[in-house]
Order: structure tokens, then sequence, then C-alpha cells
């Protein structure tokens, strides 16, 4: 904790060594130092309980493969509803929504949803389904949601737009190191 460590232009410096690295996983990964006054000069991050700190160095690693297991796998529940329910008795629901052709939107949304979702989970071409799920969100945020306002209640954008926004960190992030991709070393 006492090493100095600097960020500029996608470098990290280690004791005057100067080394190539992702900057975004970087920080990510280490958050126990924050910036201060704008500058680039890391300073470690004083913890208001110091014992739990050892707790916060276990749990911190796996706090990006839960967010992307959770998103996926909530996701791949809502696409199982439509393929248990059986893609022509959906079709109708989104045909009144005025999703056109309605089928195909829903063998689109069962692939992005279930299979999309799973992936999502496992770490398997994540910035792809990422992407694709991000773009359903926006799209239904606009197209059905945000005229009902915020409130969830009221039918509102509430948890669409949380979907959405966790939907696009995961894709500007990517799987992170516990992910299929990074085990087999291809990301999209």
């Amino acid at each position: 904790m006492g090493k100095s460590l600097s960020v500029r232009q996608g470098f990290v410096r280690h004791d005057h060594r100067l080394t190539k690295s992702n900057q975004s996983e970087q920080l990510l990964m280490n958050d126990t130092t924050q910036f201060n006054d704008g500058s680039d000069e890391a300073k470690p991050v004083r913890r208001l309980i110091p014992r739990l700190e050892p707790v916060y160095e276990l749990l911190t690693p796996l706090s990006w493969p839960l967010i992307r297991c959770a998103t996926g796998l909530i996701l791949a529940v809502h696409g199982w509803g439509k393929i248990a329910k059986g893609p022509e008795v959906v079709a109708p629901v989104f045909e009144k929504l005025g999703f056109e052709p309605a089928l195909a939107v829903v063998y689109l949304l069962i692939f992005i949803e279930f299979f999309g979702g799973i992936s999502l989970a496992l770490g398997l071409f994540t910035r792809f389904f990422a992407a694709a799920i991000t773009i359903e969100m926006a799209v239904i945020f606009f197209t059905q949601y945000l005229p009902n306002g915020f409130s969830w209640l009221n039918k509102g954008y509430e948890f669409v737009l949380l979907w959405g926004l966790v939907s696009l960190a995961i894709w500007w992030r990517g799987g992170g190191p516990y992910s299929l991709d990074r085990r087999l070393g291809v990301e999209l």
C-alpha cells in the first residue's frame, strides 16, 4: 500500500518502471487508491475499519464476476419465459406493442436474453452480448417505458434504465479476469 502508483495514457508506473497496462482494469481491480484534486497521483484510501482490509482484498476481485453473472442469469431467466410459453404465444403480445415482424423479434429476444444471458454469466462473447442487451434496453426504454415516467410501479423505466446501464458497463469493461473470454485469450 505504500508504493506510489501513477497512471498516464495507459501506462502504469511502479517504482520507476514503466509497463503497458490496461488502465481501466488497473483502476477497477485496485480500489484502495484515489485521485485527489484532479492529479494523476494515486494515494491510499484510509479505511474506516482497517481490520476489514483483508476481507476487501479477498472480495474485490469477485465483484465484477458477481455483477456479470447476476445480470446474465437474471436475463436468461427472463428469456426462458419466452421459450417456455412458446414464441408463437408470445409474438402477439409484441405485435400489440408495435414490434413487427413480431415472431422474428421474439426469436431475436430469446437469442439475446436466454443465450446471451448465459454467455454473459460465463463471460463468453461478453462484449457482443452486453452490447446487444444494451441496445435492447435502449429500444424498449424509448418505445415502451419512457412515457410512463421513472417509477416501476407505474410501468416506468426504472429497471430498464438500471439493466441498460449495467449492460453498458459490462460492454465497456468486458468479461474481466474471471471469464471464458480471458481464459480463451480472445475477446470481441
